[in-house]
């Protein structure tokens, strides 16, 4: 996987991102949350890398404290969803009696678009970030579901399987000793595409004014605050969009190298177009 340079650099994003983000308070050169009129909307400087807000707040400060929430909010989906998704598909692809009941709450759930189903649950519960963890983890585990169900149903036919339940083994112990390490490898890829859809659904409903408070930065709320002042002051908007979407690209290119790692076929690919390759070459 980390043969591949996109996959190294997309890694080194994140890790970069991560380390940046808890260490944030020891190395800012400006306080992000210091309110100065007389430095409204400056451009970026030697002082203000990425220029200052309509309150004079040092918006490269912002943009990184920002990032604490997305990332807090996009790995909290993300772990959740995976749970509930993976517990829902385990049972709903071994026990046939459950499959359609839970398959069927599922297909309802995947009718209405996961961002649709979030706006309205976070305009039922309140916005704050446990509500919004919670909403979303909501909106995207029924996909986690589907295909962990996919992978079982597959792995259900295979003789060690069907002689681990003709031998007596109990159906937990089979679920958690022979199914789920089998499945483990397209969960945790789904997991990091959940990740960042997440961060990228976070920051819609922050920009839509039904996420976390306005007062907590977060790049939805510095999108939102600076549509305003897009023609006076494109920077206040450019550097948050920019973030949202270089660590949504990291994470996608980063589920894109792991899916390949875990892909048997992805994998002979390579080797195979490379023999192929070979071959053509002595004919010639």
């Amino acid at each position: 996987m980390f043969k591949k340079k996109r996959n190294l650099i997309a890694l080194g994003i994140l890790v970069l991102l991560t380390v940046g983000t808890i260490t944030a308070s020891w190395w800012l050169p400006v306080s992000p949350s210091k309110m100065d009129s007389a430095q409204r909307l400056l451009a970026p400087s030697g002082k203000y890398w990425f220029g200052t807000d309509h309150f004079g707040r040092d918006i490269f400060g912002q943009t990184v404290v920002a990032s604490r929430i997305s990332l807090l909010v996009g790995l909290s989906v993300a772990l959740i969803s995976t749970v509930l998704g993976t517990i829902t598909g385990l049972i709903a692809g071994y026990y046939k009696k459950a499959d359609f009941l839970i398959m069927r709450i599922i297909d309802g759930m995947l009718a209405f678009p996961s961002l649709l189903l979030a706006l309205a649950l976070v305009a039922a519960l309140g916005g704050s970030v446990t509500n919004i963890i919670i909403a979303l983890s909501f909106s995207f585990f029924p996909v986690m579901t589907r295909i962990v169900r996919s992978a079982v149903l597959q792995i259900n036919s295979i003789q060690y399987i069907e002689a681990a339940k003709t031998s007596g083994v109990s159906d937990p112990v089979i679920l958690t000793r022979y199914v789920l390490p089998n499945v483990l490898s397209p969960i945790i890829v789904q997991g990091t595409f959940i990740f960042a859809k997440a961060i990228l659904a976070e920051a819609a409903l922050s920009f839509l004014g039904v996420g976390v408070e306005p007062s907590t930065p977060t790049w939805g709320n510095m999108l939102q605050e600076s549509q305003i002042y897009i023609s006076i002051a494109p920077w206040f908007s450019i550097f948050p969009g920019i973030s949202i979407v270089i660590t949504v690209l990291a994470l996608n290119i980063l589920g894109d190298g792991l899916r390949d790692a875990f892909d048997p076929h992805t994998k002979g690919m390579g080797k195979r177009k490379k023999r192929w390759t070979n071959k053509q070459i002595e004919a010639a």
